[in-house]
């Protein structure tokens, strides 16, 4: 018999969004659908929920924007405080009031105005090399600026949203006129051109290219568990460092609930899901992330790689600084 739900991939191919079904719920996500489409089997088995998950690598706001009114999304995970915001700023999102979720989830960790929700951490880090960085010998980010760096260290490039959110924590710690200073003293320590992903800035170490780098920590279980890449694992470990007057820069994964909805009921049970404490658990570990639950506890996988503790500083306010973050690394060309 011809199986009569539509999926959201059957509708983006036309042009007008159909009437969802009444057990059903509509995910857009740039997340890898490898990393999200385990917990949407498990929540669909313990709820007769089928989630439908469109994967749409950038532009997610773009095309709720498009949409409008008759968009079939009804939530939208992303990661970093900045493409939250992008969501938020462009006008495609809707507030949500739950009890489940303030508890579960710290107010640092949600939108002031409801509009997103984190569910995961993860530390923007520094891959140091066994060989050729001793224990201590890089603690504050701002340290990354000084002399004795010089050619030593790797990075993907300075526009990407995770070093911009980093950057714009720099400028939340010290102002605008400091972070240029040290994005300059970032960059003559380069051993080599911004490129590549975070994976590859690990590579070059293994290799001997550079001695440290910045990374989410995350790409540690990601290259553990590649048997091409565990090399590259091997060559490192994570260090946690801190703003000087700071904790450990932190982003965010999240989700938030578009203006659309028309699976409104389905896709507040899926939020809640992924904020209570078995939600959680599946999230972070398959992401190999840090819950935003406190009452759940790291991995195995997460935990070995040490504790820190994370910067306090309000992801809104990052969010907000983004654009001159962005200022700063095209005064000093960073990438050039």
């Amino acid at each position: 018999m011809t199986d009569i739900r539509i999926s959201v991939a059957a509708i983006l191919i036309g042009s007008a969004a159909l009437p969802a079904m009444a057990e059903e719920v509509n995910v857009y996500s740039n997340r890898q659908p490898e990393l999200i489409d385990p917990i949407f089997e498990t929540f669909t088995e313990e709820t007769g929920i089928e989630v439908n998950s469109v994967y749409i690598d950038t532009g997610i706001e773009e095309r709720l924007r498009a949409e409008g009114a008759r968009s079939p999304a009804d939530l939208a995970f992303t990661v970093d405080i900045g493409r939250l915001d992008a969501l938020k700023q462009a006008g495609v999102l809707q507030p949500v009031e739950s009890d489940v979720l303030d508890e579960a989830i710290p107010a640092a960790y949600r939108d002031p105005d409801r509009d997103w929700f984190a569910l995961t951490t993860r530390a923007r880090a520094v891959y140091a090399s066994r060989e050729r960085v001793a224990d201590g010998e890089i603690t504050t980010y701002e340290a990354l600026a000084d002399p004795e760096w010089e050619g030593r260290i790797c990075t993907r490039s300075g526009l990407h949203p995770y070093n911009i959110a980093l950057t714009a924590g720099m400028i939340e710690q010290h102002g605008p006129e400091f972070t240029e200073d040290w994005l300059r003293g970032l960059k003559a320590n380069l051993a080599r051109r911004p490129q590549g992903n975070d994976r590859a800035q690990v590579k070059a170490i293994s290799e001997g290219e550079c001695d440290i780098s910045l990374g989410n920590t995350y790409y540690m279980a990601l290259m553990q568990s590649d048997p091409e890449q565990q090399a590259w694992a091997d060559a490192v470990r994570l260090v946690f460092p801190t703003f000087e007057e700071g904790g450990t820069h932190v982003n965010i994964s999240g989700v938030a609930m578009t203006e659309a909805a028309p699976n409104r009921e389905n896709a507040l049970r899926l939020m809640e899901y992924l904020a209570t404490a078995h939600g959680q658990e599946l999230y972070a570990e398959i992401n190999n992330e840090y819950p935003v639950n406190e009452s759940v506890s790291q991995s195995e996988t997460v935990k070995s790689w040490g504790s820190f503790d994370a910067d306090d500083a309000n992801l809104q306010d990052l969010a907000d600084l983004r654009a001159e973050a962005v200022r700063l690394m095209e005064i000093v060309d960073f990438d050039g």
